[in-house]
């Protein structure tokens, strides 16, 4: 079994706690394929000497995705991504999107005269 990492050491911001910026880190490789089903995610260990933090910091987030479904532990072994984990993301995810992603930019687009057929036409421009 392939041991796969999250390679990007980048800074926490201090807008939210850590574990919750680790979590969402680790929740955005599923959902992107960085991190497979059944790959196995870095130690609690690891994220603490990574990212130099503490461990603890780093166990709360794990926890945090074992309570979502989306990593398990195999004991002796690690943590690793559930099979089904990504399309559990997946589905989560497009059940707030409209409301929370598309909802303000529909609203600023309004505002800015943007009409939506120019939204449309700009959609389908995108690769």
């Amino acid at each position: 079994m392939e041991r796969t990492a999250l390679t990007t050491a980048e800074p926490f911001d201090d807008r939210t706690p850590i574990y919750q910026q680790i979590a969402d880190r680790v929740r955005h490789a599923i959902l992107s394929g960085d991190l497979q089903e059944e790959a196995q995610v870095m130690s609690t260990t690891q994220y603490a000497t990574t990212y130099r933090i503490n461990p603890a910091t780093a166990a709360k987030a794990m926890s945090t995705l074992v309570d979502e479904g989306l990593l398990h532990k195999r004991r002796g072994l690690g943590m690793f991504v559930c099979p089904g984990a990504r399309d559990l993301l997946r589905t989560r995810r497009r059940a707030t999107f409209w409301d929370d992603s598309m909802r303000p930019v529909l609203e600023e687009a309004r505002a800015l005269g943007i009409t939506t057929d120019q939204l449309v036409d700009y959609l389908k421009e995108q690769p």
